[in-house]
């Protein structure tokens, strides 16, 4: 029979065997995870590379269209600018005369309105009044 110290000893030895054998089957699945993950990185690093391109191709054509954008913003800023110029100066042009001859042409109209004789003889009206008949002369004509 055995003693108690080969006793020990042998279930102790079953302990390790069990414990190696535990840590064995851990570190085997731990190799297939690592060998796993190298093939997906690897994978993975194959497909980004031509996708990397593919947005440097873009980029580079973003920008290439925003410089054109920028110079067409430029010349639209510049045709407004030319526009809003001429806008001025034809406003300038043609309002200031516009307006006094509209005006002259309007006093004068007034002044023979004024002076032009009613039934046979001239009359000055006030000028509040110039334009306007009074009750007993609305059905005749001038």
């Amino acid at each position: 029979m055995l003693t108690a110290g080969e006793v020990a000893g042998l279930i102790a030895a079953t302990g390790w065997i069990v414990l190696v054998c535990v840590l064995t089957m851990v570190l085997v699945r731990l190799a297939r995870l690592l060998t796993e993950t190298t093939r997906a990185v690897s994978d993975l690093s194959s497909r980004v590379a031509p996708l990397l391109d593919d947005v440097s191709v873009t980029v580079n054509e973003t920008n290439r269209q925003l410089v054109a954008v920028e110079a067409i913003a430029q010349d639209l800023k510049q045709v407004s600018g030319h526009a809003a110029k001429l806008s001025a100066v034809t406003q300038t042009i043609f309002t200031g005369p516009l307006i006094k001859v509209s005006s002259l042409v309007h006093g004068v109209r007034r002044a023979i309105e004024v002076r032009r004789p009613r039934g046979g003889r001239a009359t000055a009206r006030p000028a509040g009044q110039a334009g306007r008949r009074s009750v007993g002369q609305a059905g005749r004509r001038p």
